[in-house]
C-alpha cells in the first residue's frame, strides 16, 4: 500500500489555517503543522504576540494529533521585507508587506523548508484562493529545473499552473499570492477554496478549536499590530518636516512631521482646520504634501498608471498581450476593492501601462496592481508612474480654452465638478 502523502500545513494561530490542517488531516494525508515566526517585538503591554501566536499553533497540533515545528524567519523578513518596506516609504510610496512576505517567506523560505527539510510532498496554507490543479495532480509534481538563457520549453509554460480565486469573493485572498512563483503553486494546496469563512468558523466550533476561533481577524500590518503607525515608522525613519498645501489655490495650510507618513486619498489631520482635507499628491523634491478639501475631488482621480516589470503567475504574459500588445482584464489595488475594467498596453521591458475604463480613486504608488482575467489571477506589478489627475486635465483644459477663446471657466467646469470621464 502507498504511504500516505505528507502535506506540511503553514500554521498562523489563527482559525484558518487550523481548520486547514483539519481537512487535510480528514483528507487521509500525512500532516505537518509549522509556525512561522517573522517579527520579534512587544505588543503595547510588554506581550510578545508571536509567542501566543505560536502557543495557539501548537494547541492546534495537539488537538489534530500531528507534529509541530517552529521556524524563525526574522533575519529574512527583515532583509526581504521590512527593509523593503522602509525603502518604499522612504520614497514616498506605499508599500504592500503582505504581497512581499508571501512571495520571500511564506512561498519561498517556507516552502524549501517543507520539500527540503522535511521532505513533503506537498505544503498548505489556510488562503482563500484556489488553483487550476486537483489535490492528486499537486502530489505528481516534480520539480523541473527552470531552463537556463532565453529559450524556454514551450510545453512546460502552456501547461502552467492558474491561480484562480475563492469560492467565497469577499474573502478571496489572491490579491495577496500575486507575486508568488510557478514552482510554489504546482506544489501548494488550499483547502479553504472552496469554503465559506463561516463554513470555517462551524468546522472549528465542531472540532474543539474554540482557542482559535475567539481570536480577532488579523488585520492591518502585522509587525505594527494597534500601535500608532507615526510614532512606529518614526522609530525607524528620520522626520523630514514638511507643509500642507491647498492644490486649488497653493495656499500653505500647515505643516507635517513627513510626507512618507501619508497616502493618497487618506485624511489629513491639519492642526487648526475643522474641516477634512485629504491628501491628493506628495511633493518629493521639497517634502510637501498637497490636499484637497472634498473626498471624492477630482484631484484624487486618475485613469493611468505604469508598474514594475509584471510578474506573471504563469511566468510569461498572457498569449493575446504578447500578440497584439494590448489586452482588455480587471485590475485591483487594494484587498477587497471591487475590479475595475481595464487595458493593459505591453512595453518591451516587460512592464505595463493600465489604462482603467474610468478613473479610479486614490491611485497610489508603492501600491501593486493585481490583474484578473474571469476568476483567474493573472499577476501582478508594482505601480510606479500615474498620469495626470482628473484636476490637472481640467486645469489644462481651462487654459488652453482661455487661450483660444479668451473666456474664463463656464459654470460645470469648476474643480468641484467631479473626475473627467
Amino acid at each position: 500500500m502507498q504511504a500516505a502523502r505528507h502535506v506540511v500545513c503553514a500554521l498562523s494561530g489563527g482559525v484558518d489555517s487550523a481548520v486547514a490542517a483539519l481537512l487535510l488531516r480528514r483528507r487521509g494525508y500525512q500532516v505537518t503543522g509549522v509556525f512561522m515566526k517573522n517579527w520579534d517585538s512587544l505588543d503595547e503591554h510588554g506581550v510578545c504576540t508571536a509567542d501566543k501566536d505560536c502557543e495557539d499553533a501548537y494547541r492546534v497540533c495537539q488537538i489534530l494529533d500531528i507534529p509541530f515545528h517552529q521556524v524563525s524567519y526574522v533575519k529574512e523578513y527583515w532583509n526581504d521585507v521590512f527593509s523593503d518596506f522602509l525603502n518604499e516609504y522612504e520614497k514616498g510610496r506605499t508599500p504592500n508587506p503582505d504581497i512581499v512576505c508571501n512571495k520571500h517567506i511564506k512561498f519561498s523560505c517556507f516552502f524549501r523548508y517543507a520539500l527540503d527539510n522535511l521532505g513533503a510532498d506537498a505544503v498548505a496554507t489556510g488562503h482563500y484562493a484556489r488553483t487550476s490543479l486537483e489535490d492528486d495532480e499537486v502530489f505528481q509534481q516534480k520539480h523541473v529545473k527552470r531552463p537556463e538563457g532565453l529559450f524556454r520549453n514551450r510545453f512546460e509554460v502552456r501547461n502552467a499552473v492558474k491561480l484562480l480565486q475563492a469560492a467565497d469573493s469577499f474573502k478571496d485572498q489572491t490579491f495577496f499570492l500575486s507575486q508568488v512563483s510557478q514552482d510554489a503553486l504546482r506544489r501548494t494546496l488550499f483547502p479553504l477554496g472552496g469554503l465559506t469563512k463561516d463554513f470555517v468558523k462551524k468546522i472549528a466550533a465542531e472540532n474543539r478549536l474554540h482557542h482559535v476561533l475567539q481570536k480577532k481577524e488579523s488585520m492591518g500590518i502585522c509587525f505594527v499590530g494597534k500601535r500608532n503607525f507615526e510614532n512606529f515608522i518614526l522609530q525607524y525613519l528620520q522626520p523630514r518636516p514638511g507643509k500642507f498645501i491647498s492644490i486649488e489655490d497653493n495656499k500653505v495650510l500647515g505643516t507635517h512631521k513627513g510626507w512618507f507618513l501619508y497616502t493618497l486619498g487618506q485624511r489629513a489631520k491639519i492642526g487648526g482646520l475643522r474641516e477634512p482635507w485629504y491628501v491628493v499628491e506628495k511633493d518629493g523634491a521639497k517634502g510637501d504634501v498637497f490636499v484637497a478639501p472634498q473626498t471624492d475631488h477630482p484631484a484624487l482621480y486618475r485613469d493611468l498608471l505604469r508598474t514594475s516589470r509584471v510578474h506573471w503567475i504563469a511566468e510569461e504574459p498572457p498569449a493575446t498581450l504578447v500578440r497584439d500588445k494590448m489586452m482588455e482584464c480587471h485590475f485591483r489595488f487594494r484587498h477587497q476593492m471591487a475590479l475595475v475594467p481595464c487595458v493593459l498596453t505591453l512595453n518591451q521591458d516587460g512592464t505595463v501601462w493600465v489604462t482603467a475604463v474610468k478613473p479610479v480613486r486614490a491611485l497610489t504608488l508603492g501600491q501593486f496592481a493585481v490583474f484578473y482575467k474571469g476568476d483567474e489571477c493573472l499577476g501582478s506589478g508594482k505601480i510606479l508612474r500615474l498620469g495626470p489627475s482628473a484636476h490637472t486635465l481640467q486645469k489644462g483644459k481651462s487654459k488652453s480654452r482661455v487661450a483660444t477663446e479668451g473666456s474664463i471657466d463656464g459654470p460645470g467646469h469648476g474643480p468641484g465638478s467631479g473626475p473627467t470621464l
